[in-house]
């Protein structure tokens, strides 16, 4: 039977319940056991698909195509096990479904409500994504006293008392705030943050407290003593300058061994050595690159979290310090100069939506291009690689995406009817097509030309990545690129479809419709920003 742990926050949000249950799961998995982890959002929407990134961050797509919350990332960098369309939910996900079955008069004509039917519902969406695990970790997001987070509290209470004690856990992060003024560290809000637990069932097993560093043995005392928490469960959860430490953090102050206690449940000892050798190379890098992401949402570091992490990745196998300067787009369409002078060793441009700040990154991928820059062009970020060399190569000036300009004279990108996936089957859009389902998502096969600087990079004929965008470039225009410079260097096993590019001439130079930053980790990074990072480390501006 599988055992659960539930990891809720309070005081304030954004503590790092994603990072921490991840922490913990990459523990377990090390001691051999068979882990998951599962997000559940108190958001309305039915996924984080529509919404901007401004307000959630990245959305990030998992192998079966489910768009989800950016903690699945996390989770994945962490583990092995990778994650599926049943590792997150949200409210308004478990509501339409609630509804769906009252329509169609599965509840008998009772009168449906939160307690008991919302609250078994969201327990049939645990169970499902956990069948199989022997522990299942459950990320509750947002925070203790938010109203919409109630009902999956409320299940979470339950779930301890349908199963038993031994079989569920409960981890609290929370927030030690330090004033200057009186140079100590405030406990009251974590003692109000636990009591608002407690108020609706649930006493927490363990406590992690976010500080700026190490707390006192008399903090911790009494932090245990308010809170009816054991003084070995408060851990100390300290800022640290990399992620990747925190694995090893919480297993020096036993959080594991304190969780299978807890479940009564017993594991070989933990082998850590992997994140150790991650911690090793992040300490001992000789070489230094500073890579210029171009993008829309730059004001939300989170809204290119996997990029960011992707790039890092492939630094550590090359030995090498990736500095990542993030660059308003909107800012290049009135001063290409900015890449100029800050002289830097890459450029790449991600995905995005919408026609704001477009110029701007077709501009600095000419600058790219003539300047023989290593150039990393992912989703839109290919597409418009084409736009700018039809225009500035091709003397194609009017030639633009159907996605900002439907009227255009050569529309290399547009909007694709009919594509047919991995499987076989056939799937359709137009564009009055619903937003959430109107894209290809998730996982397909591409076929990379040998010679190729992409085949290169993977070394490999056929290599399978996730998609997320509606446009594709218009294969009926291909044949412009005949005998020039651009390669048109894969294409998707089915259908025929652009799925990368690359200039011949140029020292590095690739775009692909996929997004590899969300199959990389610290311990198997992408060969594509592989290959990326050594080119920008060659080529380094010196």
């Amino acid at each position: 039977m599988t055992k659960y742990i539930f990891v809720t926050g309070g005081v304030v949000s954004s503590l790092g319940k994603g990072i921490a249950a991840a922490s913990l799961a990459s523990i377990l998995e090390s001691r051999g056991i068979n882990v998951t982890l599962m997000k559940l959002d108190p958001y309305i929407n039915v996924d984080p698909g529509t919404m901007s990134p401004f307000q959630h961050g990245e959305v990030f797509v998992t192998s079966d195509g489910a768009e989800t919350d950016l903690d699945l990332g996390h989770y994945e960098r962490f583990i092995s096990a990778k994650m599926n369309k049943n590792n997150n939910f949200t409210t308004g996900k478990i509501y339409d479904s609630v509804i769906k079955k009252e329509r169609l008069g599965e509840y008998s004509g009772q009168t449906v409500q939160v307690i008991p039917h919302v609250t078994d519902e969201i327990k049939l969406f645990i169970e499902k994504g956990s069948a199989g695990h022997q522990i299942a970790i459950i990320e509750i997001g947002g925070t203790v006293g938010d109203i919409e987070s109630l009902p999956f509290l409320e299940a979470a209470r339950q779930m301890s008392v349908s199963l038993g004690k031994n079989n569920v856990c409960y981890i609290h992060l929370t927030l030690l705030p330090f004033l200057n003024s009186s140079g100590e560290y405030k406990t009251k809000p974590t003692q109000h943050s636990v009591k608002e637990l407690r108020q609706i069932g649930i006493q927490p097993d363990i406590l992690l407290c976010r500080s700026q560093k190490e707390i006192s043995e008399d903090e911790k005392r009494k932090i245990a003593l308010f809170t009816n928490v054991d003084y070995s469960a408060v851990i100390s959860a300290i800022d640290v300058d990399s992620i990747y430490k925190i694995p090893l953090l919480l297993n020096e102050q036993n959080l594991d061994e304190i969780v299978l206690k807890t479940l009564g449940s017993q594991a070989d000892p933990p082998d850590l050595n992997d994140w150790k050798e991650i911690i090793k190379k992040q300490e001992n890098c000789v070489e230094s690159i500073k890579i210029a992401i171009i993008g829309k949402y730059t004001d939300l570091k989170d809204s290119y979290i996997s990029l960011n992490e992707a790039l890092s990745h492939a630094g550590l196998d090359s030995s090498a310090e990736v500095n990542v300067e993030h660059i308003d787009s909107e800012l290049l369409e009135k001063d290409i100069g900015l890449l100029r002078t800050n002289q830097y060793d890459g450029i790449l441009i991600p995905g995005g939506f919408g026609n704001r700040g477009i110029e701007g990154k077709i501009s600095a991928i000419k600058f790219a291009r003539e300047s023989n820059i290593p150039f990393l062009g992912i989703c839109l970020g290919m597409q418009l690689a084409v736009v700018e060399y039809c225009r500035n190569v091709l003397n194609l000036k009017k030639a633009h995406s159907t996605e900002f300009d439907s009227d255009n004279d050569f529309p290399i990108i547009a909007l694709i009817s009919e594509w047919t996936d991995d499987k076989g089957e056939i799937h359709e859009r137009t564009i009055n097509s619903p937003l959430g389902s109107s894209m290809r998502l998730g996982n397909y096969k591409s076929k990379l030309i040998k010679n190729s600087k992409i085949f290169e990079s993977y070394k490999n004929e056929f290599i399978t990545e996730r998609h997320r965008h509606r446009y594709e470039v218009n294969n009926s225009l291909l044949d412009n690129f005949e005998n020039t410079d651009l390669l048109i260097s894969g294409k998707s096993s089915r259908g025929n479809l652009c799925e990368s590019i690359e200039i011949k001439s140029h020292p590095w130079f690739i775009g692909v419709q996929f997004h590899p930053e969300f199959n990389s980790t610290p311990r198997n990074p992408n060969p594509l920003f592989l290959s990326f990072i050594k080119s920008c480390i060659s080529e380094k501006v010196l």
